[in-house]
C-alpha cells in the first residue's frame, strides 16, 4: 500500500526504513522523501512507527541507551 502518493512511498518501505533505525517521521523523511510534500501522510508514517516498534526506543525503553548499548542508569 502507498504511504506517500507524492514521492510512491510504501507501507513496505516505512518499515525497512523503521527497522534500519529510522524511529521519527522526520528520520523516514530524510531516507525516504516520505512527508515532505503535501505532509497528508504524517500521522500514517507516525502510526507505522508506533505499531512496529523501532529497534532504538525499544532498547531506550528497556533500560539501554541505543547508540552506545550502555543502560541509561550507567550513561548519567
Amino acid at each position: 500500500m502507498f504511504v506517500c502518493s507524492c514521492f510512491g512511498v510504501t507501507d513496505q518501505q516505512i518499515k525497512e526504513h523503521a527497522a534500519a533505525g529510522a524511529c521519527t517521521p522526520r528520520q523516514i523523511a530524510s531516507v525516504s522523501k516520505a512527508g515532505t510534500d503535501c505532509g497528508s501522510c504524517v500521522r500514517t508514517i507516525q502510526g507505522l512507527l508506533g505499531r512496529g516498534g523501532c529497534p532504538r526506543r525499544a532498547l531506550v525503553e528497556q533500560g539501554g541507551a541505543a547508540l552506545t548499548g550502555t543502560p541509561l542508569s550507567e550513561a548519567a
